[in-house]
C-alpha cells in the first residue's frame, strides 16, 4: 500500500482526529473493555505474537472499509511493530472519512510488550 504525503488539509485533520497514546494508556483501556485494538502488521509477525483479540488488517492489504466499529463508549486503536505503519492507517482511513478520534499506540507492539501488555503466542515463534 503507497500514499503520497498528505496535503495541508488532510495535515490539519490529522492532527485534529488522530493520537497518539503511550503503551501504558492502551494497556488501560484494553484491560475496561475500552479499546478496540487494530494491528496492521503482517500475518507472519501476528502469527508469531499478538495482542489477544486483536484484529489483523495488515497495512499492505489495508482496506479502510474492513475496519470493525468499536464498542460503545470504546476506542479504535492502532498498533504496528514500532509504531511507523499504524500512521499510515492512520491516514488512509483519514482520507476516506474516518471521523475519529483514532489512536496510535507510540512503540507499538514493542512497546505493549514492554509494558506488561498481555501477549498470544502463535505457532510461528
Amino acid at each position: 500500500m503507497f500514499l503520497s504525503p498528505p496535503d495541508r488539509e488532510t495535515l490539519a485533520v490529522l492532527r485534529e482526529r488522530v493520537h497518539l497514546i503511550d503503551a501504558p494508556t492502551a494497556l488501560n483501556w484494553y484491560r475496561a473493555g475500552q479499546a478496540l485494538m487494530i494491528d496492521v502488521r503482517e500475518p507472519f509477525e501476528y502469527g508469531q505474537a499478538h495482542i489477544p483479540e486483536a484484529k489483523l488488517v495488515p497495512l499492505s492489504s489495508f482496506e479502510p472499509d474492513h475496519i470493525p466499529t468499536p464498542p460503545e463508549a470504546g476506542r479504535l486503536v492502532l498498533h504496528c511493530a514500532v509504531g511507523v505503519r499504524c500512521g499510515y492507517a492512520a491516514m488512509a482511513l483519514v482520507r476516506v472519512g474516518h471521523p475519529g478520534p483514532l489512536y496510535r499506540v507510540e512503540g507499538g507492539f514493542k512497546a505493549w510488550q514492554a509494558h506488561g501488555g498481555p501477549v498470544e503466542r502463535g505457532s510461528w515463534c
